[in-house]
């Protein structure tokens, strides 16, 4: 036999003992377990496990409740919070519906707010331009570079926003911003007297009556500044920058969710639609004017910010106990409710309310929680993050996480392995939820043959299997015309995607 014979001997001979030893362990595992006189189906994600490794995990805290009883509230939980094909199918047709009559008239759930960006970039456009990111507690200022080709240079700097600057006049701050903006102009060697162009990001809700101008609805997120409600944000800069001696022309005002959409599309040009999925949820596309109603007639294209997250068809939307319990503890109950389900401002309070309640049915933890537990909004998204990604055999993260920092005594192995179910249920809806979204709006502008979706937020990002997640919905939703749609990771649509509209402008 000579060299070639021995090496394709070898991998073929490694290959099939591979084979064959995944086929043994996938057979152990999946096969069904008799335990005294009770058939275990390995269908039941809460099953019993066969009583050598139980004792082994769970010698410490024996008789702990181990699976669902007939009637028992664990019993219910799959049906609860799984949400099927049927009922996908059902939000899709009703979300479409919900975008049209938004595009018809304001005040309708969906507001579909037209964003004055009516240019998609195409990825030749150059020159430098600034943007700002103001949307919390830190402030933004970028210098970006538009190379052409789709290529991007950026250097940034942070500058915090004190409890003081939000809650004191509003010339005050939009004084301090100027200020950030001198200094970062004199950092960068950026000249002051030659005119620049700029693309401010404001994440807080505003009217616009034309891109470059919008008047502040509402303060949130713990700005109260006084003599800004109602006067355009856009004029109060521009006159701090005149105070400053800033020679800065802001170009546009731009919601982040557009600012996703119009970043990702200069370097694919297939972009149409711009999804946040993070802390928040909301998503933007591209929309023919002569579908704008509310517009009046025209002619081109425009990007609809479509405000999604206000959804609410308590007839359509899967909303369980739990969701109403949760919009209820909100400071705005019945808004929102489509992003309540779905962001990770609520996931981890949506779990916790769960976890509660099966305390309290004496299902977990032996019927005792704890006090940290007990308290609102204290079991983090990221704790359902660091869950789902506990894959050791004794889910030893999960039982650090339980009793270290949230002070449960002595976790079975059991009680982690419920903890991390009701994870997977509440972050699996969540995907399957959000690809709805996308469903309902590739539908909407017919791009079943061709449509990348920018996708930013720490959700799609960091979550665990989020993504492959939404992909299976869209699957399921689209059937074979979901392998047309691509859902990829897009990042600082607040600051390239600022500059670039302003660029646009």
């Amino acid at each position: 036999m000579d060299n070639k014979q021995t090496f394709f001997f070898g991998v073929t001979s490694g290959v099939a003992l591979v084979a064959t030893v995944q086929y043994l362990v996938s057979l152990l595992a999946t096969k069904p377990v008799v335990a005294g006189q009770q058939f275990i189906s390995h269908k039941d994600p809460l099953r019993k496990r066969p009583k050598v490794l139980q004792s082994q995990m769970d010698s410490e805290t024996p008789n702990r409740p181990t699976s669902a009883l007939p009637g028992s509230l664990l019993s219910t939980l799959d049906t609860q919070l799984t949400v099927p094909s049927s009922k996908l199918q059902k939000i899709v047709l009703h979300m479409v519906s919900e975008f049209k009559k938004g595009l018809q008239s304001d005040g309708e759930q969906i507001a579909m707010l037209p964003s004055y960006v009516v240019n998609r970039p195409t990825g030749n456009e150059t020159g430098v331009y600034l943007a700002l990111d103001l949307g919390g507690t830190n402030f933004r200022v970028c210098r970006v570079n538009l190379e052409g080709y789709g290529n991007i240079r950026m250097s940034q700097a942070k500058y915090t926003i004190t409890d003081e600057l939000k809650t004191g006049a509003g010339t005050k701050l939009f004084d301090f911003l100027a200020e950030c903006v001198a200094s970062f102009c004199r950092d960068q060697n950026i000249p002051t007297d030659v005119k620049t162009s700029l693309g401010f990001t404001f994440s807080f809700p505003v009217i616009q009556s034309s891109i470059n101008t919008g008047k502040l609805t509402q303060w949130n997120k713990g700005f109260t500044c006084s003599g800004v409600v109602g006067v355009d944000v856009v004029d109060l800069l521009q006159a701090s920058f005149k105070k400053k001696g800033l020679n800065i022309d802001i170009k546009a005002i731009v919601n982040d969710t557009v600012g996703t959409l119009i970043a990702h599309a200069y370097t694919d040009p297939q972009t149409y639609i711009g999804v946040i999925l993070g802390t928040g949820t909301n998503a933007a596309y591209v929309e023919k004017v002569d579908n704008i109603r509310k517009w009046g007639t025209g002619n081109g294209e425009v990007v609809i910010n479509t405000e999604w997250g206000a959804y609410n068809e308590p007839s359509i939307l899967p909303l369980t106990p739990w969701d109403k319990l949760l919009d209820r503890r909100t400071n705005n109950p019945g808004k929102q409710v489509f992003e309540k389900m779905i962001s990770g401002l609520y996931l981890g309070e949506l779990v916790r309310l769960i976890l509660v309640d099966l305390i309290k049915a004496g299902e977990l933890f032996g019927g005792k929680g704890s006090d940290e537990l007990l308290k609102t909004h204290n079991f983090d998204t990221a704790y359902m993050s660091r869950i789902e990604r506990d894959h050791s055999l004794s889910l030893s993260d999960t039982r650090q996480l339980l009793e270290d920092v949230l002070n449960v005594p002595n976790t079975s192995y059991d009680d982690r392995r419920i903890v991390k179910h009701v994870c997977e249920l509440v972050g699996t809806r969540a995907a399957r939820l959000s690809a709805a979204g996308i469903a309902a709006l590739v539908t909407k502008i017919n791009r079943l043959d061709a449509c990348t979706v920018a996708i930013d937020g720490s959700l799609f990002e960091h979550y665990p299997h989020f993504g492959n997640r939404m992909r299976d919905a869209l699957r399921e939703i689209l059937g074979i015309t979901a392998q047309n749609i691509v859902l990829e990771q897009a990042r600082d649509g607040s600051g390239q995607g600022a500059a670039l509209i302003a660029a646009l402008a």
